[in-house]
């Protein structure tokens, strides 16, 4: 599965002055590694967002978000953001901010 290119190219800018991220194909889409961990990531045109089992309710009430159901069965903490939720600069750096805040409770790899 192809992946958007603007989007993965959105969120290499966002994440340019951050320090120990990496970028990894999976999903069939490209993810952002955040200290080692996916933080988040780019899976056809949706965006992939891992906002930890804590906020994943939260998440899911939120405009264009729904269940991660890659394999058919929703991935707790996981959620897919469809493009009008993101579509501004600023809903992206705060599903972003989301992310980093679940990673941030996780010790490196």
């Amino acid at each position: 599965m192809a992946f958007d290119e603007g989007t993965a190219q959105r969120l290499r800018d966002a994440f340019t002055h951050r320090r120990g991220v990496s970028e990894k194909k999976m999903f069939g889409g490209v993810a952002f590694m955040l200290r080692g961990h996916m933080c988040c990531g780019v899976v056809g045109d949706v965006l992939m967002a891992r906002v930890g089992p804590d906020q994943y309710d939260a998440a899911l009430t939120r405009p264009h978000a729904r269940k991660m159901d890659f394999t058919g069965k929703p991935m707790n903490g996981f959620v897919y953001v469809d493009p009008p939720g993101f579509e501004t600069d600023s809903a992206l750096e705060d599903w972003i901010a989301t992310c980093e805040r679940f990673i941030s409770t996780l010790p490196s790899k």
